[in-house]
């Protein structure tokens, strides 16, 4: 069997990939917090033909000489990078303007904690600050932050202390909202709905208020667009596409060598 086949077939399963990273990043091109990937692709080993030969008292020395097996996948990378803030006069969304991540957990106590990006907060029935899907936001000791229903007011600060103006007009504490940051980023994993898990590769949260280590402040009535570049997932696109038919053209043409050599024997 001839081994255009074989790399032909990995090269086609690679773009399909990498058609699969670039359509969902365009269609997250709006999601509040959402940040890119993208693929590397690496070679696969490669046949020996003939090894490398030493010089010799007459002769010079020889290269080996290897047919390569095809290609896979290298990694898939999510791109860290910050995108533009935009504004929503909405006093619940909120923006990091530094490295951090906000901490929110599922649970009663013990929670199970994740991290977003994603800053479009809500009161909970009970007054808690929530995400969209009830996530509970965390403070650096892991407690709730609470807005009681008969506040009359309430305010949020750049390194995320939160008060309100209880129904005798004076200040009260709500909480601080907690950040983490990471050594290595790109080691969290997605777990859907705009939250990130710690890993092995990202290493142990480092929990700190927003100002600390990096992490940015707070800034309130905006929110963290996504950093997906339309121009460049498009151009992207159109290598997927090409690289595709390339390896597509690579199989056909493998076939029609084949099908001459089934035809010698007639």
């Amino acid at each position: 069997m001839l081994r255009s086949l074989y790399s032909g077939i990995s090269g086609m399963k690679n773009f399909q990939t990498k058609l699969d990273v670039v359509a969902n990043n365009i269609s997250n091109v709006n999601t509040a917090g959402y940040k890119k990937s993208r693929i590397t692709f690496k070679d696969i080993v490669s046949q020996q033909l003939s090894g490398a030969t030493s010089s010799t008292a007459n002769r010079g020395s020889v290269n080996g000489q290897q047919v390569g097996l095809g290609a896979t996948t290298g990694s898939i990378d999510i791109i860290h990078t910050n995108a533009a803030p935009s504004t929503t006069g909405r006093q619940l969304d909120m923006t990091i303007t530094g490295d951090g991540y906000f901490r929110v957990g599922l649970g009663d106590g013990d929670y199970e904690v994740y991290f977003t990006r994603s800053g479009n907060f809500y009161r909970s029935d009970e007054g808690d600050l929530v995400t969209a899907d009830g996530l509970f936001v965390l403070t650096p000791d892991n407690g709730r932050i609470n807005i009681p229903q008969d506040a009359q007011s309430f305010s949020i600060g750049p390194d995320g202390t939160v008060t309100y103006v209880d129904k005798n007009n004076e200040s009260q504490p709500a909480g601080q909202i907690s950040l983490a940051t990471f050594n290595n980023t790109s080691g969290l994993t997605k777990t859907g709905d705009n939250l990130y898990r710690e890993t092995l590769s990202s290493g142990a949260p480092q929990v700190v208020v927003p100002g600390e280590d990096g992490s940015g402040k707070i800034q309130t009535s905006a929110l963290e667009m996504s950093n997906v570049d339309l121009s460049e997932e498009f151009s992207e696109m159109i290598i997927a596409q090409r690289g595709f038919q390339s390896n597509a053209k690579i199989i056909t043409t493998s076939d029609e060598i084949l099908q001459e050599l089934v035809n010698l024997k007639r």
